[in-house]
């Protein structure tokens, strides 16, 4: 009788639990103390800074993105579609500022501030800047804002890239922003006129 009294109290103890985790879950994601401001949580997709700098460490291009991790999810082709507009990133869409005026493949760009968007495609990307800025996803995109739209080949990384990443590499007159994510990874030159 008494271990059947303790079997049923662990069980209804174990019922709880789930129900106490779920309010867990409902809570938002913030860090407040009683007296103190509300902070939130860091973002599971958090917010990273690339910079280009030139001749006399004179800022040439910076990219402003979110890092969305993979998680053992397919990413082209599933998590980020084929084919479609995408805002290079999670939350708001990707920005790229151009210190000075500069050409991608040979379209010249006037210096200033724009979204990177892209087309992913399995064998190569669609390159958009465009002049929507401070926008969140890819919703509001229009393509008549298209500044310059470029194609670039996809290469295939040696090892899995599990976040987001982009990096600048200098080349002669100017940067190569590398953009890679999962298995592959595409380069965007841009050239000081």
């Amino acid at each position: 009788m008494k271990r059947s009294l303790i079997v049923i109290a662990l069980f209804i103890g174990c019922l709880g639990i789930p129900q106490l985790q779920a309010q867990d879950k409902e809570k938002p994601e913030t860090t407040k103390d009683k007296d103190g401001p509300n902070f939130s949580k860091l973002d599971v997709s958090p917010l990273d800074v690339v910079l280009f700098r030139g001749e006399n460490n004179e800022p040439l291009a910076r990219v402003l993105y979110s890092r969305p991790q993979a998680r053992d999810r397919e990413v082209f082709g599933k998590l980020v579609p084929y084919g479609e507009v995408w805002r290079t990133g999670a939350n708001e869409a990707t920005e790229i500022t151009l210190y000075q005026d500069m050409t991608v493949q040979g379209e010249k760009i006037k210096k200033g501030t724009y979204t990177l968007f892209t087309i992913p495609d399995k064998n190569q990307w669609t390159i958009i800047l465009n002049n929507s800025t401070n926008i969140w996803g890819a919703y509001d995109y229009h393509v008549e804002k298209d500044v310059a739209r470029i194609t670039v080949p996809v290469k295939k990384s040696s090892t899995r890239i599990e976040a987001l990443s982009m990096a600048f590499k200098e080349i002669p007159n100017g940067a190569m922003l590398q953009i890679g994510w999962d298995n592959q990874y595409v380069e965007v030159p841009f050239k000081k006129i």
